[in-house]
């Protein structure tokens, strides 16, 4: 797909009454791009989507011109596609099977989720390779929705929170057509990545697109972080009230190396959604600065 140029932003809105109400809520509060959970995230399984449901939603995009490239449905949290235990792993695995094929009917073309945890049960890099795994399978099984793999901020016994991570991932994808990943800044903030200046955003960019092309960005989660650098705890703030600050958000923001993604909030006061993205579109007007 050729690059407009464009950035679009948005926040991970509730679809809750329906799939169909989540473009609905994207577009109340003026956003371009959007992210949501396809089924309730604390469940393994949901009810399939009804032919209502599938119609209402694709109409409702269309509505409002979100296009699939601008739309960033993310899986369960109880998923994990790295879990040491098989018949645990198989679980995560089918959850995450019929997570894709819900995108699928949805006409969408990604999904989102973290990467998994070895839980004490097996090493770092063995975990790594059942998410590889994991992915392969799903990817035979299914088809037209690329798995994003999203980094984390090193909490507990996650894997995923260096870029290193999600190369040794990537790498072992068969199908690299179908495999990208999205970058959460509070998530890299609190895994040691510094984004607190314009200059510290290019260091770690070049950082990233060294390790794993760019061209594997599929989407970013924007928020500012709590706690501060490298402490490896996920506490999510609104932009420019953390650790990080508003330069980050601005740098992205006018950032021809984001457009033609999905750029999506994940801050925690929804009332401030709207002057977020306000902010950042009057932003994604400006050159980026030259360092």
């Amino acid at each position: 797909m050729e690059k407009t140029g464009k950035r679009f932003f948005g926040a991970h809105v509730s679809a809750s009454g329906g799939v169909e109400n989540a473009p609905l809520n994207a577009a109340a509060i003026g956003a371009t791009a959007f992210a949501l959970f396809t089924k309730n995230q604390r469940q393994w399984f949901a009810p399939a989507l009804t032919e209502k449901s599938i119609a209402a939603f694709r109409d409702n995009c269309a509505k409002y011109g979100f296009q699939p490239n601008h739309i960033m449905p993310h899986d369960s949290y109880l998923i994990n596609l790295g879990h040491p235990d098989d018949e645990a792993l198989a679980r995560s695995r089918n959850s995450f099977i019929e997570e894709m094929h819900r995108c699928e009917q949805l006409g969408l073309d990604r999904l989102n989720f973290h990467p998994g945890s070895h839980l004490k049960g097996c090493s770092e890099e063995e975990c790594l390779q059942r998410v590889a795994d994991s992915i392969n399978y799903a990817l035979e099984r299914t088809q037209g929705v690329t798995a994003v793999i999203e980094n984390t901020a090193g909490q507990g016994t996650n894997v995923g929170y260096r870029f290193e991570h999600l190369a040794y991932i990537i790498e072992r994808v068969e199908d690299k057509s179908r495999v990208g990943y999205c970058i959460d800044t509070c998530h890299a903030f609190a895994a040691g990545y510094d984004l607190r200046t314009a200059e510290a955003c290019e260091k770690t960019f070049a950082e990233l697109d060294a390790i794993i092309s760019l061209d594997y960005l599929r989407g970013m989660h924007l928020n500012d972080a709590m706690r501060p650098l490298g402490s490896r705890i996920d506490r999510h703030e609104v932009l420019g009230g953390g650790e990080i600050g508003k330069e980050c958000f601005a740098w992205i923001a006018r950032n021809p190396r984001f457009s033609d993604m999905p750029l999506v909030l994940e801050t925690i006061n929804e009332e401030l959604w709207p002057e977020e993205i306000t902010y950042l579109i009057q932003n994604s007007r400006f050159k980026i600065d030259k360092h």
